[in-house]
């Protein structure tokens, strides 16, 4: 068993943390999807495919999804719970989806393609705090989650989306639905004990998706340095490889027997 981990400082800290950052959000007022977001450094047409390596990056995170739905087809991994089992599916199909949602979203950049683009990441972002939860507080806690988790993410991109068609869009539910899991994960790896060894391929993930964020911002500049990919396109495969960071993790980590230490 592991050792208490469970002083009630822990959960108060990660659920104050939690309640500060959603109120700070809502102290601001609505943010509305900028229209230049959807203007791309990579506009060139290549074997007549439009933003040609925006689109085509996509493919490594339908790889890595199959990846990881191949591997739990064949069984739970020695790095899982076996009661998590809905949490490691949903975030390898979330994982997958976001290629060809993706691909929709970049042949046509707008705010109407941009729903597909999201709705399959908050999939894999939802999932995926279900599973660091389970795994390190509570595995009734990550099974209890995953589905309220993930209706809510749906339920913050259905209202951004219908707050822009109405004229007054509201991003604030859907970053936090984004950027929250981001700012809670790093907390709950300092504060409990781990399940299984290889801690690092969690946090290699957490890198790899802050670099991949960094290129995003820096989409132009990129491309005029490593022409022809972007920063956006760069950030498809940094995410891509955040993803498969944590299915190695799933085949090569093993569990922590506390009882032996």
């Amino acid at each position: 068993m592991k050792p208490d981990c469970h002083p009630a400082w822990k959960p108060a800290l990660i659920l104050g943390t939690a309640m500060f950052v959603i109120i700070g959000a809502f102290l601001f007022p609505p943010i509305s999807q900028d229209a230049s977001y959807h203007e791309f450094a990579d506009r060139e047409r290549w074997f007549g495919v439009p933003n040609f390596w925006n689109v085509a990056t996509n493919l490594f995170f339908l790889l890595v999804g199959l990846a990881g739905l191949k591997a739990l087809r064949r069984g739970m991994p020695a790095g899982t719970l076996a009661q998590l089992r809905p949490s490691y599916l949903a975030f390898f199909i979330g994982i997958a989806l976001i290629g060809p949602g993706s691909v929709y979203y970049h042949l046509t950049p707008n705010n109407a393609t941009l729903v597909w683009d999201r709705l399959p990441m908050t999939v894999a972002f939802m999932a995926f705090f279900s599973i660091i939860v389970g795994e390190y507080i509570s595995h009734q806690a990550g099974q209890k989650l995953l589905w309220p988790l993930i209706l809510l993410g749906i339920a913050a991109i259905v209202y951004w989306h219908a707050t822009e068609k109405a004229g007054h869009g509201d991003l604030r539910p859907y970053g936090l639905v984004q950027f929250l899991p981001m700012l809670l994960i790093p907390l709950i790896l300092l504060l409990y004990p781990p399940s299984f060894t290889g801690t690092g391929y969690i946090w290699a993930l957490l890198g790899l998706y802050g670099i991949a964020k960094v290129a995003e911002l820096f989409d132009e500049s990129i491309f005029q340095a490593l022409y022809p990919l972007s920063g956006h396109a760069l950030k498809h495969v940094l995410a891509a490889s955040a993803a498969y960071c944590f299915l190695l993790g799933l085949r090569k980590r093993r569990p922590i027997r506390w009882n032996e230490l």
